[in-house]
């Protein structure tokens, strides 16, 4: 079955996606505000193992794909490794929309997602969506000196020679997300480009200002929920 994208806008409104690139601050910013405003946090990666649990291997090929070791992943070419990458994201799709419609029902869902400026356009308006971007080079060191991103530094290290799968790495997400930081910035979309001197404080302020969010003086009461 599928929707007509005004039918999915409807069952999402009551949902405020923080999207953008990796390491642009997602998680960070969605954590802050849910903590400033009491709101709820849905991570997509956090989801990942219980969808793939009810997933199918026929309809969702990609994430069911089993590698033996660390080697077989990343020994993929940059191409490959990217199909891989846009396939389990769209895979996983179907299921986060559906949490998202049963989760926003009568509350707040903030969304850390993955979202394109495409289906931006299909699920949401301008005004409950905030892309968080940073410059696509050495993400793998940055995701790697996370602590929440520990398995995945532990998992690269692995390899039988760590170097040359970092490098895959980083070319497979730098080629990934330089034509998504270009489409987002010659987007009508409100972005911020998180930098060296960027701070928690001031970015979460913007995403406050651009949500409608009232900083010192919220509540869920204050805050209309859509029906």
């Amino acid at each position: 079955m599928i929707f007509q994208d005004n039918v999915i806008k409807e069952y999402l409104k009551n949902v405020y996606f923080v999207t953008g690139t990796p390491c642009g601050g997602k998680t960070t910013i969605s954590r802050e505000l849910a903590k400033r405003h009491n709101l709820l946090v849905y991570d997509i990666d956090e989801q990942f193992a219980n969808h793939k649990k009810i997933s199918n291997s026929v309809f969702q090929p990609s994430m069911n794909k089993v590698f033996k070791d660390a080697d077989e992943f990343f020994g993929r070419t940059v191409e490959e490794y990217k199909k891989w990458l846009i396939d389990n994201t769209r895979e996983q799709l179907d299921f986060v929309l559906l949490d998202l419609i049963r989760l926003s029902q009568n509350q707040i869902v903030l969304c850390d997602c993955h979202l394109t400026v495409e289906e931006a356009e299909k699920f949401t308006e301008p005004s409950r969506i905030v892309f968080l971007i940073k410059e696509p080079s050495n993400l793998v060191d940055d995701y790697c000196n996370r602590p929440d991103h520990q398995g995945f530094s532990d998992f690269i290290n692995s390899t039988s020679d760590t170097e040359k799968a970092k490098a895959i790495c980083n070319e497979t997400l730098k080629s990934l997300n330089e034509k998504r930081c270009n489409d987002i910035k010659e987007s009508d979309y409100y972005w911020i480009e998180r930098t060296p001197k960027s701070t928690v404080d001031e970015t979460v302020g913007k995403v406050e200002r651009h949500f409608g969010f009232a900083k010192n003086d919220f509540s869920m009461d204050a805050l209309e929920i859509k029906k």
